[in-house]
């Protein structure tokens, strides 16, 4: 079957785990690196899926459980964030290469306040 990607670690013996496997609506095709925060809790992006098509920003945590925290609309909010996330103190701040002005589509910069 068609896979939209997943998020795996690889440990310093090199056994791979899958931490989460993308289905579509929670998002597809990740292809910058994650970011953690000080608690193990992981955040990515994905550059298509979810509600509207455009890209989610998702959070793995602790425990494995994958939560999407934003799925773009490819309008204002922008669409398609190919790269990684910065994360300062409770803010994830990010950009998406297309959407915002309907004038332009030229993407935006982004933030997520958790």
């Amino acid at each position: 079957p068609y896979l939209d990607g997943t998020v795996f670690k690889l440990d310093s013996a090199g056994n791979l785990t899958v931490l989460h496997t993308f289905s579509g609506p929670d998002g597809s095709q990740p292809y910058a690196p994650v970011v953690a925060d000080g608690a193990g809790n992981l955040y990515g992006t994905t550059t298509a899926g979810g509600v509207y098509g455009f890209g989610t920003v998702f959070e793995i945590d602790s425990a494995g459980n994958e939560t999407v925290l934003h799925s773009f609309t490819g309008g204002g909010d922008g669409a398609d964030p190919r790269w990684g996330l910065l994360l300062y103190e409770k803010t994830l701040f990010g950009t998406a290469s297309s959407g915002g002005s309907a004038s332009c589509s030229c993407g935006v910069v982004f933030a997520i306040t958790l």
